[in-house]
C-alpha cells in the first residue's frame, strides 16, 4: 500500500499591490520617466526666454539637450532630421546622430482660420526663413522646415503682430483646435463652435498649469461632423437637443498611434457658452489622473478605456463641475466624408471654394499667391481643413469661375480627381526624425500615377477613395481610418533586399464607416509596387461591390485574394 503523501497547508495569497500609475491626484507626485523629470527641473514655458536671449545668439551648438528635444516642443519647434539617413537606421542611432541644426517650426491657426493678410504673412516667413516650405498639416497648421535658432525670434515677432503663434503647437499641452473650416457660413451647420474655440484659446493656451499635461491633448469644436472627433481626446459635436436646441455633444478619449481607440461619448449635452468650462474640467482630469508612469499609456484613451465613459462623466462632474450635465443626443452621421472640396453655397448668399493640394504640399509663394487671389475675388478670408486642404470663403458668385482657375493655375484644384482628393501623407523621412520611409514625394508620385491608370473608372466612383502614407507606426496621417492606410516600414521584395514598403490596413474610416479596418496578416507592398497596389484593389472594388456600396463596406467582406 502507497504511503500517503504529506501535504504542506498552503500559505495565504497576498493580493498582489497594484504599480501606481503615476496620477498626480492619487498622490504620485515623483518624476517616473525623463519627460516627467525634464518638466518638473523646469517648466517647459520658459523655455522661450533662452531661445530669445541665448541660443538665437549663440547658434545651436549652445543649446541645452533637455531644450532641443524636449521644451522647444511647447513652442512648436522639433529638430528636423539630418539629410542622407535611410529609414533603416531610424531605430538604430542615437537621437544627436538624427538631428540635423534646423528646424521644423509648426504655427498654431486654431480652427484653421486665417484672414488674407495672416496668409500674406505665413508665405513671406516661409520665403524669408523656410526655404518657401510651407505644408498643410491635417490638424491645420502650417508647418515650415529649415528654420535656423538665429531666426526664430524675429519669425515670433512676424507672427505675433499679425495674431499668430506657435504657443503649445507641440508638446505635452493642448495643442491646436480643429473646427470648422466653414463655421458660420455653413447651411447644414447645427451651430457655430468659433466663440468656443476662441474663449478657450483666450482662458487656457499658455497658462502653465494647463501646459504639464501627461501627454499631448487634442481638440476638435465644430457644429458638424467635420473634423474627425471620434479621434481626439475630447471633441464638441454639433447636435440639436429636442428641449435645449442646438449645442454640443461631448466625446472623450480618441485617439490613433500604436493603440488606436475610438472615442467615447459621455452622452451629456453642453450649450455654447459652457463649452470653455466642460473643456477645462476634463483637461484637469487628464492633468490630474493622467497616466504619467509610462509614455506609452499617457494618452487620455488609456484612462477612459479603464475608467469607462459612465465613471469618467461622474468624476468630471462631481470632482471638477460640481453640477450635473444634461442629457443629450448623438450626432448626425453625414451621408458622406465632409472635405469641402470644390463651390459650395453659403447661408449669406456668397460662396466658398475648396481646393486640393497634394498631400498638403505647399509652399510660401503659393501661399502669397492665394491670399492675392482671393482679395481679388472679394475675399478676406482663407480656411486650413482637418483634410490637408485649403478653402477661400466670401466669394461672390460672379468671381467663382476665375478664382477657380486661378487657383488651379497654383496647383490648387477644386475639382481635383478621387485620387488628388483623397490622398493624405505625413511629414515622411524627408523632414522627419520617426520616418522611416518617404511619404509627401511618394504620395505625389501615386496621385500622378492612379490619374493616368485609373482614368477610366474614376467617373464609377461616387466617393473619393481615401489613401494615407503614414512614414511611421505613429499614424499622424490616420492610417487606420483612411480606405486604404499605408503604414512605413523596411519590407523585403522579391529579390531579397531590404527596401522601403508599406503594411496595409483597408477599409477604416469615420462618420458612417468609423472603424479600423482590416489589416491583412503578413500583407506588405514595396514602394515601388505600390501604384499597381493600390490599382487593382481599387479595380476589384468597383468590379465586386454592391450597388451603393462604399470601399470600406467592400473592403470588410471581401475576400483576401481581392486585397492583395
Amino acid at each position: 500500500m502507497a504511503t500517503p503523501t504529506r501535504q504542506t497547508p498552503a500559505r495565504p495569497t497576498r493580493a498582489k499591490q497594484k504599480r501606481g500609475e503615476g496620477q498626480w491626484a492619487l498622490g504620485y507626485r515623483e518624476p517616473l520617466n525623463p519627460n516627467e523629470r525634464s518638466k518638473k527641473d523646469d517648466h517647459p514655458l520658459n523655455v522661450r526666454a533662452r531661445i530669445e536671449n541665448i541660443y538665437a545668439h549663440r547658434g545651436f551648438d549652445a543649446i541645452d539637450p533637455g531644450d532641443l528635444r524636449g521644451r522647444f516642443r511647447w513652442f512648436g519647434l522639433y529638430t528636423q532630421r539630418k539629410p542622407g539617413i535611410d529609414g533603416g537606421r531610424t531605430a538604430t542611432l542615437e537621437p544627436e546622430e538624427l538631428d540635423d541644426s534646423y528646424f521644423m517650426l509648426r504655427v498654431r491657426l486654431d480652427g484653421g482660420a486665417l484672414t488674407t493678410r495672416q496668409l500674406t504673412v505665413l508665405g513671406e516667413i516661409s520665403q524669408q526663413y523656410a526655404r518657401d516650405t510651407a505644408d498643410i498639416t491635417d490638424r491645420q497648421n502650417i508647418q515650415y522646415h529649415w528654420i535656423r535658432i538665429e531666426d526664430v525670434p524675429a519669425i515670433w515677432d512676424k507672427l505675433e503682430q499679425s495674431g499668430m503663434t506657435t504657443m503649445e503647437a507641440c508638446g505635452d499641452s493642448p495643442r491646436v483646435i480643429l473646427g470648422s473650416p466653414v463655421a458660420g457660413i455653413a447651411a447644414d451647420e447645427v451651430i457655430d463652435g468659433t466663440p468656443a474655440i476662441d474663449e478657450i484659446k483666450r482662458r487656457y493656451i499658455g497658462k502653465p498649469e494647463f501646459a504639464n499635461l501627461p501627454r499631448k491633448f487634442k481638440t476638435a469644436v465644430s457644429g458638424q461632423p467635420d473634423v474627425a472627433h471620434e479621434i481626439h481626446d475630447i471633441a464638441f459635436v454639433g447636435v440639436d437637443h429636442p428641449e435645449h436646441g442646438p449645442g454640443f455633444d461631448v466625446w472623450v478619449g480618441g485617439g490613433l498611434s500604436t493603440n488606436p481607440m475610438l472615442g467615447q461619448r459621455l452622452g451629456a449635452w453642453v450649450p455654447l457658452d459652457e463649452v470653455p468650462d466642460v473643456w477645462e474640467g476634463v483637461i484637469s482630469i487628464f492633468r490630474d489622473y493622467g497616466y504619467r508612469r509610462l509614455r506609452s499609456r499617457a494618452r487620455i484613451k488609456f484612462l477612459v478605456k479603464d475608467w469607462g465613459a459612465e465613471k469618467f462623466r461622474q468624476v468630471l462632474q462631481d470632482e471638477y463641475l460640481k453640477r450635473e450635465l444634461i442629457d443629450g443626443p448623438a450626432p448626425a452621421e453625414p451621408a458622406a466624408p465632409l472635405d469641402h472640396v470644390g463651390v459650395h453655397p453659403q447661408v449669406d448668399g456668397n460662396f466658398y471654394v475648396g481646393a486640393a493640394p497634394i498631400a498638403g504640399r505647399s509652399s510660401g509663394g503659393t501661399l502669397v499667391a492665394v491670399a492675392k487671389a482671393a482679395e481679388r475675388a472679394g475675399s478676406a478670408r482663407v480656411r486650413l481643413t482637418p483634410q490637408q486642404k485649403l478653402v477661400v470663403l466670401d466669394v461672390p458668385e460672379a468671381q467663382v469661375a476665375t478664382l477657380e482657375a486661378e487657383l488651379s493655375e497654383l496647383g490648387l484644384e477644386t475639382k481635383p480627381s478621387p485620387w488628388r482628393r483623397g490622398v493624405m501623407a505625413c511629414t515622411g523621412l524627408e523632414f522627419c526624425k520617426l520616418a522611416i520611409v518617404e511619404t509627401k514625394a511618394r504620395a505625389q508620385q501615386l496621385v500622378a500615377d492612379l490619374e493616368k491608370s485609373l482614368a477610366d473608372i474614376q467617373k464609377d466612383l461616387d466617393t473619393p477613395v481615401s489613401v494615407h502614407l503614414n512614414g511611421c507606426p505613429n499614424s499622424c496621417a490616420r492610417i487606420q481610418t483612411a480606405d486604404i492606410g499605408l503604414k512605413g516600414q523596411i519590407v523585403t521584395d522579391a529579390e531579397g533586399n531590404q527596401v522601403e514598403g508599406f503594411q496595409v490596413h483597408l477599409g477604416g474610416g469615420l462618420g458612417l464607416d468609423a472603424g479600423f479596418g482590416r489589416k491583412l496578416r503578413g500583407h506588405k507592398v514595396t514602394s515601388g509596387e505600390l501604384t499597381g497596389y493600390v490599382e487593382r484593389v481599387v479595380r476589384n472594388y468597383v468590379a465586386g461591390r454592391e450597388p451603393g456600396e462604399r470601399f470600406a463596406q467592400w473592403a470588410l467582406r471581401a475576400e483576401e485574394s481581392a486585397l492583395q
